[in-house]
């Protein structure tokens, strides 16, 4: 049995031939395979970005604009001799191209190609130059931020101009206090927008400003400057109307051409567990997680929070279509005996229930069928330097600058945020960190330690 079993292990010529070939094919299919996966490598991309915020990534908004540009986007990068800065910015704009095919990016050395660098006012390394709607324009960094916005505003026929109007100690867009507009203001021009202040005792309301702000006036308006507002809205004007809780400063004529009404008290809500979960400090700052269904809301799927605001009633009617865009708790009432930490809903007292509504958007059409755009915010503090970086309110903002401006296809193209970038901690969860490392870890391996000490003793 073993000679038998002996002559079947034995090797013959053909048998090494079949080994040969079957060695032979399988490299062949191996390399095949290789070059199969490395050609595929070339055509095709495939990333997937773990990150929290999706910085590795574009945004879904930057891809939205992508696909809304027909037209060529060229762009040119003047970038020093560094493999490692090429590299990453040959990625950044390899994310661009993937989403539209008409953009086409160049990276260049300055000091080799002098009279393209010179045409293109390059100064410096780092330089970029994007092209797009026959129009240009020069970017100092590179980043997904200042790419978008810089689409955006080539994408513009002209540039917008925002009017704020001044003179009754309305928010001013060139204060960089707490309460000012310099936040908001900055990240308007960034988007392509001009923005200027006006007076109405020294310059007259006209139907070629394309976009009018009124940011909560502390000190009455005159008869006349009411009026220039009343003939704006009834020209067919766009307006911003930002009203804090108190005094309408002689703006009930404007409330009433717009068949809307302030009710009396301040937003409150008094949810302890809500306001420890988004660290709201007081009952009186609003957060608002539900939205009504408007071009201006559909895609803020984070909160929005608004201190001291007031809630607006409107009148249904046929000359507005009037839509609410924010909408509060249920839980939510204004309080009209004033307000503290503590507050309690006391009908009684004047006090009204809500859900309410401190946010409306209003639309009508005129008889030369354009279109006619209001917005009417019952607080203006969510657009302050303190507050516009709270949850969404920098984007519901820009969103509602960029719908009175009819720039439907831009609203929501925000930079997006790195929500794993910084740790936040309250006292309780900094002591038991610290009490961790300090007390119970290093008792935990003293314990440990002393426990096979002990053992070995034993043995």
């Amino acid at each position: 049995m073993h000679k038998g079993y002996k002559n079947n292990m034995q090797v013959t010529s053909r048998s090494r031939l079949q080994l040969r070939i079957q060695y032979i094919i399988f490299i062949i299919l191996f390399v095949s395979c290789i070059g199969l996966l490395a050609w595929l490598s070339t055509e095709y991309t495939f990333r997937s970005d773990w990150t929290a915020g999706k910085r590795n990534s574009l945004a879904d908004d930057t891809v939205k604009l992508l696909k809304q540009l027909d037209g060529e986007i060229n762009i040119r990068s003047y970038q020093a001799d560094d493999p490692t800065t090429r590299q990453a910015v040959e990625e950044i704009l390899d994310r661009y191209k993937s989403h539209n095919k008409n953009l086409h990016f160049k990276l260049l050395n300055p000091d080799l190609e002098i009279e393209l660098a010179k045409a293109d006012s390059i100064n410096s390394y780092g330089q970029t130059v994007i092209k797009y709607n026959n129009k240009q324009e020069l970017l100092n960094s590179l980043n997904e931020q200042s790419i978008t916005n810089a689409l955006i505003r080539l994408s513009r026929e002209s540039q917008p101009v925002i009017s704020f109007i001044q003179g009754h100690s309305e928010r001013n867009p060139d204060e960089s206090t707490n309460t000012g507009y310099s936040t908001f203001k900055k990240q308007l021009m960034d988007k392509g927008f001009e923005i200027q202040n006006i007076n109405l005792l020294q310059n007259k309301l006209t139907t070629d400003i394309k976009l009018l702000v009124l940011a909560a006036p502390n000190h009455k308006l005159l008869e006349g400057e009411v009026k220039q507002l009343t003939d704006f809205i009834n020209q067919g004007g766009n307006l911003l109307w930002l009203q804090d809780p108190g005094d309408l400063q002689n703006l009930e004529s404007l409330q009433d051409l717009l068949k809307i009404s302030f009710l009396n008290g301040v937003l409150v809500d008094n949810n302890p567990s809500l306001r420890e979960t988004l660290r709201i400090q007081h009952p009186a700052v609003i957060p608002i997680i539900s939205y009504g269904q408007h071009k201006i809301t559909e895609e803020i799927r984070y909160n929005t929070l608004f201190p001291i605001a007031n809630a607006i009633d409107f009148d249904k009617n046929n000359e507005w279509t009037t839509t609410p865009l924010l909408i509060t708790l249920p839980g939510s009432w204004s309080e009209t005996d004033g307000f503290a930490l503590d507050v309690k809903f006391e009908e009684e007292k004047g006090d009204i229930a809500g859900p309410h509504t401190p946010g409306l958007a209003l639309e009508r059409t005129l008889e030369n069928t354009k279109s006619q755009r209001l917005v009417v915010i019952g607080d203006s503090d969510f657009l302050a330097n303190t507050y516009i970086g709270a949850g969404a309110n920098l984007t519901f903002g820009l969103n509602i600058v960029n719908w009175l401006n009819t720039d439907d296809s831009l609203i929501a193209i925000n930079p997006k945020s790195a929500p794993d970038l910084k740790l936040e901690l309250d006292d309780t969860e900094t002591a038991i960190i610290g009490l961790g490392f300090l007390v119970f870890l290093p008792l935990s391996l003293t314990g440990i330690g002393l426990f096979i000490w002990h053992t070995r003793r034993k043995r």
